[in-house]
């Protein structure tokens, strides 16, 4: 049996599934001593945050996942700055504030366009990226003035701008051995042609035909093995999923824009989607340290994700609202649950990215066309979708 914590109505709809209505990690750890569980996979970032990992451990529970003192690598954006200097790790410029009049002068002196982020954990709405300076003063504003963001807000962290093109890079460590996954590429703008305000991600694909092998193999170099190997060297050896969200510029230079520990979404659905190894063997060699060991196998398609989003977000999402029209899972199409509920029986919006449709094919358009069929099947009140996921992968030559 598989249990889920706390699950969705996606979940709850499985019969190979069980949800389980807990979040405290203390309960969780609880949970797992009493049904005598052999291994636990944390998804995301707020239980990492809070030491799940290392209570799972102090009880010999078998986790995958990185320490609270590890996961800072996500949980605090000037940690994450901090170490990328220190480790000589390519990333863009930046100077960290909680004085908002200090922030201001800052960005008055740098100009635009220009990056704010919260310090800490924001679920998605912790990035600004300002194009005018009234834009970045506003950020400001709204996270160190005007406490919108609560604690994850307190201090920000300016960056420079860096142009190019985004792609996805997760890889798993076991504390020493390297892992990657297929790579994929985000798509964070609410609107068709990368418009409108940052969100969590709104589709992906995988391959990225960004990430050639040469790339690949100065990624891994550059900057997956220094992370990796720095956080041993600074005391905190990283176990878990890595996440480097990469800006490649118009040379073919990658930097490093964020880190996650845990993987991406939407960018894990079209990569599990081509994953043909089983994910708990490579789980059991992940949590044993043997990852060195293991040779992935991969559906040679393209898979393509739609995520289908609440009225209303990312700032305001809309809940409620009634789902119909989901059609059945094929070796073709497929749609992951995120934030549906069942509620007296029906599916309903439970949160701002509600579903993603992914598709599988033998080119991005083809693929891309697999999950745009499947998203005009389904309906909700509202609902918001992009509909040029891959649009890069397009234009790309050949």
């Amino acid at each position: 049996m598989v249990y889920v914590a706390p699950g969705n109505a996606g979940t709850a709809l499985d019969i190979r599934l069980k949800n389980v209505p807990i979040t405290d990690p203390g309960w969780l750890a609880q949970f797992a001593q009493n049904e005598h569980i052999n291994l636990t996979v944390v998804g995301p970032e707020t239980p990492l945050a809070a030491g799940i990992v290392n209570i799972f451990r102090e009880q010999g529970l078998k986790i995958f996942g990185p320490t609270r003192e590890a996961a800072q690598l996500e949980s605090s954006k000037e940690f994450a700055k901090s170490f990328m200097q220190r480790h000589r790790i390519p990333t863009a410029r930046y100077q960290s504030f909680s004085n908002a009049a200090a922030a201001h002068k800052y960005i008055d002196e740098r100009g635009a366009p220009i990056v704010i982020k919260a310090d800490g954990l924001a679920a998605g709405k912790g990035v600004v990226v300002a194009t005018t300076l009234q834009q970045a003063h506003a950020a400001v504003d709204m996270m160190l003035s005007d406490n919108r963001l609560g604690d994850a807000g307190a201090r920000v962290v300016i960056e420079e701008f860096l142009e190019g093109e985004e792609a996805s890079f997760i890889v798993m460590v076991d504390g020493k051995n390297v892992l990657p996954l297929a790579t994929s590429q985000d798509h964070k703008r609410l609107l068709d042609h990368d418009e409108g305000p940052n969100t969590g991600g709104m589709g992906a694909y995988s391959p990225a035909p960004i990430i050639t092998p040469s790339l690949h193999a100065r990624v891994m170099r550059e900057i997956i093995n220094p992370t990796v190997l720095g956080m041993a060297k600074d005391g905190m050896p990283f176990t878990g999923f890595l996440y480097a969200g990469l800006m490649i510029d118009a040379r073919g230079n990658p930097r490093t824009l964020e880190f996650n520990c845990r993987m991406g979404d939407p960018e894990t659905q079209p990569i599990m989607a081509r994953l043909k190894t089983d994910l708990v063997s490579v789980m059991e060699h992940a949590v044993n340290g043997t990852l060195d060991t293991v040779e992935l196998e991969w559906d040679r398609r393209t898979a393509l994700g739609v995520v289908m989003a609440a009225a209303g977000y990312p700032d305001d999402p809309q809940k409620g609202a009634h789902i119909t029209g989901i059609p059945e899972a094929s070796a073709d199409c497929v749609t992951f649950h995120a934030g549906t509920a069942l509620e007296n029986g029906k599916l309903e919006v439970s949160g701002g990215r509600v579903l993603c449709v992914v598709g599988m094919g033998d080119s991005v358009r083809m693929a891309q066309k697999q999950a745009y069929t499947a998203v005009e099947q389904i309906h909700f009140d509202g609902a918001q979708f992009r509909r040029d996921i891959g649009w890069r992968a397009l234009k790309r030559p050949g």
